[in-house]
């Protein structure tokens, strides 16, 4: 039993579990929202889709790995190909239903994410384009937290009655008044809409929809940098032999912690103003936004040190061990670039406990491989 347990931790790189949760907390930060049912949503629907992406990779890698890397646990014979191509496919349906119960839009970037994923482990890791479509999907699964987050509660809908509000609502106005006096109303709120509801925008939930994925949109991109330049040198792990490869990815992540500590000014409080209708069509710049300067020095600190030092071993011996190395030392930088994305939006106390697991990946990444 104990073997088995250890077999699917290390197909599913349990180790590396630790560098998801902080994608959909940088999305939610994002927005400047305090995490949320959606976000929690959304952190359950990307543990399993990264999950899935781990066991089908070893999937479509069993004949490679029986060659270079035979100790690992299809080749080794401790887990049945079979048995890891189910785990993908039921990984994906939960990663899915967890979405959908945060809204149809989340569930359109999962159900993206999710095609990304199997894109890429079973084509697109073999060619050029292996590395954008894997910084596409993290960066997708930065967008995912975004909205759910935006996705769940009230003000989703794009209507909501005040509170404290008496007489009939809209939807039972017919119901209790004259049917002249029903008609003469229903006519009036098609008009001019509704003031106990706001006006009439048939079309606002996807719009505010549009405005939270672009409000992510910035973070998405530094956290798909940083991923296209981790996979690009992964694609040497194996034999090693390239020193251009860790080269790019350290002149991309010094580039990408020179832009991530610059405080982002103007952050925007995705949160309707008291008295301007419906929620999101009104948004107010939320004070203090930006984190304190010596936490988001500190921070980018931690995401540099993390990534740098290895990459710069493999650049100077890039043997496969430390390529490995520099491999793990990249995932390994996306917990402290989670919590610099977090912490520049303004969301200091998400940026510290995005750290808190830091610890938690170290401890772990003894015992399980996150490559």
């Amino acid at each position: 039993m104990k073997a088995a347990v250890r077999a699917w931790a290390e197909l599913l790189r349990v180790s590396a579990l630790f560098t998801v949760p902080g994608d959909a907390l940088a999305g939610a930060a994002a927005l400047g929202r305090r995490p949320g049912r959606g976000t929690a949503l959304a952190v359950g629907a990307s543990l399993c889709l990264y999950e899935a992406g781990m066991a089908l990779n070893d999937w479509a890698d069993r004949d490679e790995d029986a060659i270079d890397r035979p100790h690992r646990p299809i080749p080794s014979g401790r887990i049945t190909p079979g048995a890891a191509l189910a785990a993908a496919g039921a990984l994906t349906a939960a990663g899915l239903t967890l979405a959908a119960r945060a809204g149809r839009p989340a569930l359109t970037v999962a159900t993206g994410l999710a095609a990304t994923v199997w894109a890429y482990d079973l084509h697109l890791k073999h060619t050029q384009a292996g590395p954008a479509a894997m910084a596409g999907a993290r960066a997708l699964d930065l967008l995912l937290g975004a909205t759910a987050t935006a996705g769940t509660g009230a003000e989703s809908a794009g209507v909501k009655r005040p509170v404290g509000a008496t007489g009939p609502s809209p939807a039972t106005a017919g119901a209790v008044l004259p049917p002249r006096t029903a008609r003469i109303l229903s006519g009036a709120r098609a008009l001019g809409g509704d003031r106990a509801s706001g006006p009439a925008h048939p079309a606002r939930p996807a719009r505010n929809t549009h405005r939270h994925v672009r409000a992510a949109v910035p973070a998405a991109a530094l956290l798909g940098a940083h991923t296209y330049a981790v996979t690009a040198v992964s694609r040497h792990e194996a034999q090693g032999g390239s020193t251009a490869a860790p080269l790019g990815a350290l002149a991309a992540i010094v580039a990408l912690g020179a832009t991530a500590v610059r405080e982002q000014r103007g952050s925007r409080d995705l949160t309707p103003e008291p008295g301007k209708g419906g929620a999101g069509d009104h948004h107010r710049p939320r004070p203090g936004a930006s984190a304190p300067r010596v936490l988001l020095t500190a921070l980018t600190a931690a995401y540099l040190r993390t990534a740098v030092k290895p990459l710069l071993h493999a650049a100077l011996n890039p043997s496969p061990p430390l390529t490995q190395r520099a491999v793990g030392g990249g995932i390994r930088a996306m917990i402290p670039l989670q919590a610099v994305l977090a912490a520049r939006a303004g969301a200091a106390g998400t940026g510290l406990a995005v750290m808190g697991l830091v610890p938690l990946a170290r401890t772990l990444a003894r015992k399980v491989s996150l490559t």
